[in-house]
């Protein structure tokens, strides 16, 4: 496997964007490559900064593509499918989430570096059959958040992007989620308020 690795980032490199592209797509979807895409996006734009976007957006894509085909798999074999590769523990939390959060349950795991679980929640969301336009605005808004802010961090610091990420890397993730999850609790807190005032603004009207 080692020697496959090796072989996969030395032809992404070569290949450039296309490459990338190809690296997020298979760890997004048939392979488990932690970190490898990350890597090579860094690695990309410190040698050709001009590139940044192309990069970052190459990266994006290619993982938006690999999630699809997890999210078509998941809604077409269901849940016995996912139970073939996960433990039924892990499912059942997982669906609970789902079920709950809907695309948040997508979006946030999307943003966690590895070995945070990821594609078991990509392959449920194709199970609880959530809208696929839902899905990939969370996956390309969760990849695009995290490769432009690494393409964005390899411009700024260069080579030394990688040890940046590794030591805040965690840190800069949590802020993002607690911003994310604070946005989640206002809006949920305004979906319960507006029955509410519908049914007052209801009521006045109809008062002689």
């Amino acid at each position: 496997m080692s020697r496959f690795v090796d072989w996969l980032q030395a032809s992404a490199l070569a290949l450039g964007a296309p490459g990338l592209l190809l690296v997020a797509f298979l760890d997004s979807s048939f392979l488990s490559l932690p970190e490898i895409n990350d890597l090579l996006l860094v690695w990309m734009v410190v040698e050709h900064k001009s590139r940044m976007v192309l990069y970052a957006s190459s990266a994006t894509l290619g993982s938006i593509a690999g999630c699809l085909v997890l999210y078509y798999l998941g809604r077409k074999g269901g849940d016995s499918t996912v139970r073939q590769r996960f433990s039924s523990a892990r499912v059942d939390r997982a669906i609970a989430l789902v079920q709950r959060y809907g695309v948040m349950a997508v979006l946030i795991p999307s943003l966690l570096p590895p070995p945070a679980p990821f594609k078991i929640f990509v392959l449920l969301a194709g199970v609880a059959r959530i809208s696929v336009w839902r899905f990939v605005f969370a996956i390309g808004l969760g990849r695009g958040i995290r490769y432009f802010g690494e393409g964005y961090l390899a411009l700024r610091y260069g080579d030394q992007a990688i040890e940046f990420l590794r030591v805040h890397g965690r840190t800069i993730t949590l802020a993002i989620l607690g911003l994310l999850l604070a946005g989640l609790a206002a809006y949920l807190l305004w979906a319960k308020r507006r029955p509410q005032t519908a049914d007052k603004r209801i009521k006045s009207v109809h008062l002689p």
